[in-house]
């Protein structure tokens, strides 16, 4: 790369559980001959997005190309946090091709695009594209989010979140700032719905976009990198509804980590995941757990009764004990009772 051209950020966005980091983790693992660097905002004390974007580390994109940030979202602690790590990815021995920026699902795009302004940064990094994630069948329904409840309590749970947003404002000014826009999960839902989710998108866009399914993050590079559409400087044409608002009030949460034995049984834990959702509002799970006689760490994510799990990579010479991340709006995590759930489910497993 010329020394004096910039170098290109994508920022990707998206609601909670839109599949941000599924698209993140397939650029990683098939990165069209570029060097990679990884920025993801996440919340909680367990990185589990992080987690799983480190273990798709290699020569590209080794680990000390991918930074987590768990101190809030990104899009309100710019100067604290944003600026300093995108000096630190710039300033790496082998300096990125590309870098790629995981939002958290509530972030606005376009405070941040404003600081990719600054002086410290601004001749050396430009916005190559902002690319925004859309649950088809969600979008479709019109709720926008896979469980609008669930992003509803991440907002509350953030201390340094100084914007609340109406859900639909936020899917509107994702809409508005994107350059693509990824339909995902298009594998569960018929052409019907691609189309609804598609005129939905359509309607809400300031200008024309593109808008394309994508099956569990899998998308060539070429299609969504190398846009070159300078977003820094087209900030006119991304209207939000929050231009001009410096003060928003926000609220707390509550989120808890439960420590688990080894299981049997990961279809049983799902099911009691399943329960808490319907039966102790638990909005939001995730983290890892060790199957008995399996070598392979078990990761488990849930958005409301959605459950999904897989084997991500080996225990290695690391504890096996699982840790699961539970979050729920605030004063109604009912942590006996979650514990109860979750433990004895394990204890049934382990005992069937």
């Amino acid at each position: 790369m010329n020394t004096l051209a910039k170098i290109p950020v994508t920022v990707v966005t998206g609601f909670l559980g839109a599949g941000k980091t599924t698209l993140i983790r397939h650029l990683l693992q098939n990165p069209g001959g570029r060097r990679l660097a990884v920025l993801v905002n996440e919340f909680g004390t367990v990185g589990v997005d992080g987690e799983i974007l480190r273990a798709c580390a290699d020569e590209n994109c080794p680990e000390s190309a991918i930074v987590e940030l768990a101190n809030g979202c990104i899009c309100c602690t710019v100067a604290d946090d944003f600026i300093p790590t995108v000096e630190q990815l710039m300033a790496l021995p082998q300096k990125p091709d590309h870098i790629l920026i995981e939002t958290s699902g509530l972030a606005l795009p376009k405070p941040l695009l404003k600081a990719f302004d600054w002086p410290s940064i601004r001749s050396r990094i430009t916005v190559d594209g902002v690319i925004a994630l859309a649950d088809a069948e969600a979008v479709a329904a019109g709720r926008f989010a896979p469980d609008p409840a669930a992003v509803d309590a991440q907002r509350a749970q953030d201390d340094s979140l100084d914007h609340e947003t109406p859900l639909a404002e936020v899917f509107e000014d994702q809409i508005a700032c994107a350059d693509l826009v990824l339909l995902t999960k298009a594998d569960l839902v018929d052409e019907a719905t691609l189309e609804a989710a598609r005129a939905v998108i359509l309607a809400e866009a300031p200008r024309p976009l593109p808008v394309l399914p994508v099956r569990d993050g899998a998308i060539d590079p070429t299609v969504i990198l190398g846009l070159n559409a300078a977003a820094e400087d087209d900030l006119a044409a991304r209207p939000s509804h929050h231009d001009g608002e410096d003060e928003h009030e926000h609220e707390d949460f509550d989120s808890t980590v439960v420590t688990l034995p080894e299981i049997d049984d990961p279809e049983a834990l799902a099911q009691a995941i399943i329960r808490l959702a319907r039966e102790q509002d638990i909005l939001r799970v995730k983290g890892y757990v060790a199957v008995r006689g399996k070598p392979m760490r078990l990761l488990v994510q849930a958005v409301g009764a959605r459950v999904r799990h897989q084997f991500d990579q080996p225990w290695g010479s690391r504890p096996r004990e699982g840790r699961l991340v539970v979050i729920a709006e605030h004063d109604h995590l009912n942590l006996q009772a979650v514990q109860a759930v979750l433990l004895g489910a394990t204890a049934q497993i382990q005992a069937g």
